[in-house]
């Protein structure tokens, strides 16, 4: 009898050292998980609070603006006179943006007209030349904007349609 009491002594403190251990499980994913939480709402990386501001601006849906109708410029080659037509969608996280871009659609429509109208059939004959011209787009609009609102507030630019002539 008296190995009985000794088995449930040294059972007893097993049970406690698991439940220690447990209880420090616990503990150590809550903390992880509340740490790694804090991380999500303050935008992560310790970013400064203007740029958190645009982090909570693109967590917003995208919204999208097509500049109808689409751009038809002419420009000159060595041999011909030639034609480009570009349909443009432009994308935004921020509402209030697209609200001011379809306000400022004279502006941004003379801005991208002058910046394709500049073009050459040589630079837009391959992908990189046309990349190039959606950036260059993009920071057109983002130029506009940023005098009517303070801000870029257009996050991409997008070529619908295409077509050299």
């Amino acid at each position: 009898m008296a190995a009985a009491p000794q088995e449930s002594a040294e059972g007893a403190p097993k049970k406690k050292g698991k439940g220690k251990l447990l209880l420090i499980a616990a503990l150590v994913v809550l903390v992880a998980g509340g740490a790694g939480g804090y991380v999500l709402m303050k935008g992560g990386h310790g970013k400064a609070g203007g740029e958190g501001a645009t982090e909570v601006a693109k967590s917003k849906p995208a919204v999208y603006l097509q500049l109808d109708p689409a751009f038809v410029v002419n420009f000159q080659d060595e041999t011909a006179l030639r034609f480009l037509q570009i349909g443009v969608n432009v994308m935004s996280h921020d509402p209030e943006a697209i609200a001011a871009a379809k306000e400022a659609d004279p502006e941004i429509r003379n801005a991208l007209l002058m910046l394709f109208s500049a073009q050459d059939v040589k630079s837009l004959s391959d992908v990189k030349g046309k990349q190039k011209l959606q950036a260059a787009a993009l920071a057109e609009i983002q130029r506009v904007l940023k005098e009517k609102i303070g801000r870029p507030g257009v996050d991409a630019v997008y070529f619908t349609s295409f077509i050299m002539q």
